[in-house]
C-alpha cells in the first residue's frame, strides 16, 4: 500500500520524498483544488520529476477542478510539456479535460479525483471502462463501504487517510461560489464553513467545520488487508514539517509498527478517524475552526495543571473561554509549583503562569519545539533510495564488468554494463577478495540508489586496483541514473486534437421542474407545466444504492446514469458540465437526452460551448444549494442558519439522512429566456425545495426577482 503525499510548494515536495512517499501530488501555478497554494512553475515541475523519478517516486499532476473550454485548450501546452517529460499521471474532475487528455495523451494515467463522488462499486468500474487507472473514493465512506468496492472492482482504489474533512461532498459545494464567486470547483474556495454562524438567534458556533481526518494503526491495517492501492494524505497548504511527519508516520504504520503519531502537535483543529466507522458523533468541532494547537491545560487563577508535557522554546497561545486567540507567547521560563526555572515540565505539574492576557482560559501549545527540532534533523540526513541490482564479473585475463539494473515506475528494465580498460591479473601478494568487492560496490550512498549484489563471479586469486573498481561503479551508477531519468521521457509530436465549436441553433424553450413534493407536482401540471422531475441525491453511497431511483428521468449522481430504466434521461445541474468536451464524453451514453448546465458558467462561457450533440437546459429558478453533505446537521427537518454577514441558509434533511444546505434567496433567470433561447438552450428547468403553491404560481407568472448569481459574472 503506497502512500501519496501533497506537495503545495517545492520545500514541501521534498520533505514528503525525504519521509518516504511513494507518490507525489501537485499543481502547476494557476491550477487545480488549492489554487491558493504556492505550486510550482513549469519549470520547478520539470526538475520535480527528475528528482523523484531518481527515487522511484511518482509524481501526479492535480487539475481536480472544473474547466471551461479556454482553459482546456490553454493547458494544453504545459500538460504537453509535462507528458513529454514524463509525468505519471493527472487527478481529474472534469469529465471534459479527462476526454480531452485521453485523446491528446494517451499515455497519461488518469486519476478520477474525490470530487467526482465515486461513491459505489458501479461507478468505480464505469471510470475504469473509460480509461482511468485510479479513483479516490469520498472520505464520507465507511470501511465496510471501501470493502464492498474493493470486492467489486478492480480500479486501483486511492483512499483519504489523514487532513481536513470538507463538511460538504467534495464537487457538491457551491456556497462559496454562490456567496462571493470563489469556486471551490475551481480551487478557489473561501471557506465559508470555517466562519461561525447563529440559529434561532443563538450562537451556534463553528456549526459547518469539521475536525480533521487521523487515521490509526487499526484503520490502516483494516485498509491493507483489503488491498487498497494508496493512501492519501491531505496537506498542500500545511507546512512542510507537518507533510514530513505524517508521511513518516503512515510509513511506519504500513510496515506494521505502531507508533504514536505526533502531527497532532504540528497542526491541530481537532482530529477523528471521520466517516471510517458508522459512529460520526465525533466528527465536528463547534468550539473552534483553525489550527489551536494542543491542549496543555485549564487557567486556574495563575496555576495550569498540565496536561502536555512542555519544553523551553515552545510555543503557547492563550484562549477565552469561547476559544478566541487573545495572545500568544514562546515559553522562556519554566517555574513550577514546587520548582522554578526549569527546562521542561512534565504531564501532572502544576505550571505557574505570571503574565497572561485578561480573559485567559485555556491554554494551547501550537508549536512543539522537540518535535520540530527533531523534524529538521531528520530533514538533513533522511533521503530516499531507489533500489539497484549489481552484479560483478572478474576473470583472470579478462576485463573488469559491473552491470546495474533497475525497474522505472513503469516497470520496465533499466540496464547499463561496463567494462574497465584494464585486465584482471593473478595477484602476486594480497588477494582481492569477494567481501572486498562487494563492500566496494555498496558503497553509493552519495547517489540516489541503494545496491543490492544479485552477484559477484570472480576467480581465486585475482587482484584488483580499489581504484578501478570504485571509478567503474560510479560510472555504471552516473550511467544508469541517465538512463533512468531518460526512460520516462515521451515522444510527443501529434497536432493537438480539439473540438470545434459549432454555432448555436436556436431554439424554442420548454419550461421543466424539480419538485420536492407530489403537492409541488399537482401545481405545476395545473400550471401546464408538462415534463416534471422528482428531486434526487447527489450521491450513491454504496450502501444506498438500493435507494437510488432508477426510474427517474433526471440523474443526480453517475449510478442513476449508469442504471435508469429510461430511454432519454435528463442529467442534472450538479454533474458541474462545463464546457464542450464533456458534453462529447456525455452524448457517448446513448440514454442522455438533455444536459443542464452548471450554474456556475457565466452566460459568456456557456456561448462558448456552441452547438452540442445532446440538448442543453440551465437552471432558471431556485433556491440555490450550497452543499450536500453526508453528516444530518440537526433533529430539525428544516433548520435555519446564519453567518456574520447575515446570510441565511436553509438546511433541509432529506429522506437518506443527508442534509441539503439552500441559499435564502432564490436564483431566478427567467426573464432572458429569448437570449437562452437564441444562444441554443432547449430547456429552462426550475427547481422547487421549500416553496409553496402561491410561491410556485407567483414565479410561473413572472413576479419573482431577477437574481443571476454567477451566470453573469462567472466565478473565480
Amino acid at each position: 500500500m503506497k502512500i501519496v503525499a501533497p506537495a503545495g510548494s517545492i520545500e514541501r515536495f521534498y520533505a514528503a520524498i525525504k519521509a518516504g512517499a511513494d507518490e507525489i501530488y501537485m499543481g502547476l501555478k494557476g491550477f487545480g483544488a488549492r489554487r491558493n497554494a504556492v505550486n510550482l512553475t513549469l519549470e520547478e515541475y520539470k526538475e520535480a520529476l527528475d528528482y523523484a523519478h531518481a527515487r522511484g517516486v511518482k509524481v501526479f499532476l492535480t487539475l481536480n477542478t472544473i474547466m471551461m473550454d479556454v482553459e482546456i485548450e490553454a493547458i494544453a501546452t504545459n500538460l504537453g510539456e509535462l507528458y513529454k517529460y514524463g509525468l505519471d499521471a493527472v487527478i481529474v474532475q472534469d469529465f471534459g479535460l479527462a476526454e480531452f487528455i485521453k485523446i491528446n495523451f494517451p499515455e497519461l494515467e488518469l486519476h478520477g479525483s474525490t470530487q467526482m463522488t465515486v461513491a459505489n462499486h458501479v461507478e468505480a468500474n464505469y471510470l475504469k471502462s473509460i480509461g482511468f487507472e485510479r479513483v479516490v473514493l469520498p472520505r464520507e465512506l465507511t470501511f465496510e463501504e471501501i470493502k464492498k468496492i474493493r470486492e467489486k472492482s478492480d480500479i486501483e482504489l486511492e483512499i483519504f487517510v489523514s487532513g481536513a474533512l470538507c463538511i460538504s461532498y467534495s464537487g457538491n459545494c457551491y456556497m462559496s461560489s454562490f456567496i462571493g464567486g470563489r469556486s471551490g470547483n475551481r480551487g478557489m474556495c473561501a471557506q465559508p464553513c470555517r466562519k461561525k454562524y447563529i440559529s434561532d438567534g443563538n450562537d451556534a458556533g463553528y456549526a459547518l467545520s469539521p475536525k480533521d481526518q487521523l487515521y490509526g494503526y487499526e484503520e490502516i491495517q483494516k485498509l491493507k488487508e483489503i488491498g487498497i492501492d494508496s493512501i492519501k494524505l491531505e496537506g498542500r497548504m500545511k507546512e512542510p514539517n507537518y507533510v514530513f511527519q505524517t508521511v513518516s508516520y503512515y510509513k511506519e504504520l504500513i510496515d506494521g509498527n505502531n507508533v504514536e503519531e505526533k502531527s497532532s502537535q504540528i497542526f491541530n483543529r481537532g482530529y477523528s478517524t471521520g466517516y471510517f466507522y458508522k459512529n460520526r458523533e465525533n466528527i465536528m468541532n463547534k468550539n473552534f475552526a483553525s489550527h489551536l494547537g494542543k491542549r496543555i491545560g485549564e487557567l486556574n487563577g495563575k496555576e495550569v495543571k498540565l496536561e502536555e508535557k512542555i519544553i523551553l522554546g515552545d510555543g503557547i497561545t492563550f484562549l477565552s473561554q469561547n476559544y478566541e486567540k487573545i495572545g500568544g507567547t514562546y515559553i522562556n521560563r519554566i517555574d513550577t509549583k514546587f520548582e522554578k526555572n526549569k527546562r521542561e515540565a512534565s504531564v501532572g505539574e502544576t505550571l505557574i503562569l505570571k503574565d497572561f492576557p485578561k480573559g485567559t482560559k485555556y491554554i494551547f501549545r501550537n508549536y512543539s519545539k522537540e518535535i520540530n527540532d527533531l523534524i529538521e534533523i531528520k530533514m538533513k540526513t533522511m533521503d530516499k533510495k531507489h533500489g539497484v541490482n549489481i552484479e560483478f564479473r572478474g576473470k583472470i585475463g579478462e576485463k573488469v564488468k559491473i552491470t546495474a539494473s533497475t525497474l522505472n515506475n513503469k516497470l520496465e528494465m533499466i540496464r547499463v554494463s561496463l567494462e574497465s580498460e584494464n585486465i584482471v591479473e593473478r595477484a602476486k601478494n594480497k588477494e582481492t577478495t569477494e567481501n572486498a568487492i562487494k563492500e566496494k560496490l555498496l558503497e553509493i550512498g552519495d547517489t540516489t540508489f541503494v545496491g543490492f549484489i544479485k552477484s559477484i563471479d570472480i576467480d581465486e586469486g585475482i587482484f584488483l586496483p580499489i581504484s578501478i573498481l570504485k571509478q567503474l561503479k560510479r560510472d555504471a551508477m552516473k550511467m544508469l541514473l541517465d538512463r533512468l531519468i531518460l526512460s520516462y521521457r515521451r515522444d510527443n509530436e501529434s497536432e493537438l486534437v480539439k473540438l470545434v465549436r459549432k454555432e448555436p441553433i436556436e431554439k424554442k424553450s420548454i419550461l421543466s421542474a424539480i419538485v420536492s413534493t407530489n403537492e409541488q407536482k399537482v401545481v405545476l401540471e395545473e400550471c401546464g407545466i408538462e415534463k416534471i422531475y422528482f428531486k434526487g441525491y447527489d450521491v450513491a453511497r454504496e450502501e444506498n444504492i438500493e435507494k437510488i431511483d432508477t426510474s427517474n428521468k433526471m440523474a443526480t449522481n453517475l449510478y442513476q446514469v449508469l442504471e435508469n430504466k429510461n430511454t432519454k434521461v435528463t442529467l442534472g445541474w450538479n454533474f458541474n458540465i462545463s464546457n464542450r468536451y464533456a458534453f462529447k464524453h456525455f452524448s457517448s451514453i446513448e440514454k442522455i437526452d438533455t444536459i443542464v448546465i452548471s450554474p456556475e458558467i457565466s452566460y459568456r462561457r456557456l456561448e462558448e460551448i456552441g452547438e452540442t450533440d445532446v440538448k442543453k437546459a440551465i437552471l432558471a429558478y431556485g433556491r440555490p444549494r450550497a452543499m450536500y453533505t453526508e453528516l444530518s446537521l440537526g433533529d430539525e427537518e428544516v433548520k435555519i442558519i446564519e453567518n456574520e454577514q447575515g446570510d441565511k441558509f436553509t438546511i433541509v434533511k432529506n429522506n437518506i439522512g443527508n442534509s441539503e444546505i439552500y441559499l435564502e434567496k432564490p436564483l431566478n433567470i427567467l426573464k432572458d429566456r429569448k437570449y437562452l433561447e437564441k444562444i441554443g438552450i432547449s430547456e429552462l428547468v426550475l427547481e422547487f425545495t421549500t416553496e409553496t403553491a402561491t410561491e410556485i404560481r407567483d414565479i410561473l407568472n413572472g413576479k419573482g426577482t431577477y437574481r443571476p448569481y454567477n451566470y453573469e459574472k462567472g466565478v473565480f
